[in-house]
């Protein structure tokens, strides 16, 4: 089973690579760019067949390692 994780800043967390991102992309002429908020992607490939079980054990990947979740998000998409 495939899973795929977005991890993203929470709301009102400052960003500063999200900001060098813009800075960059307005002072390379890309103009209108506004709030670059900067995350990862994580791809997984898991033994486990039962959805539930594989929901259950990344979700606690995520908590333990994946993600800092004091500041971060994630959502996590399973493909069977």
């Amino acid at each position: 089973m495939k899973a795929k994780i977005h991890i993203t800043l929470k709301p009102g967390v400052l960003d500063p690579q999200g900001k060098a991102i813009q800075s960059s992309l307005g002072a390379l002429g890309f103009e209108g760019v506004e709030n670059v908020r900067q995350g990862k992607y994580i791809e997984l490939d898991i033994g486990e067949s039962d959805a539930a079980k594989a929901g259950e054990q990344l979700t606690r990947m995520c908590d333990k390692l994946l993600a800092n979740t004091v500041i971060e998000n994630y959502t996590i998409d399973l493909e069977t």
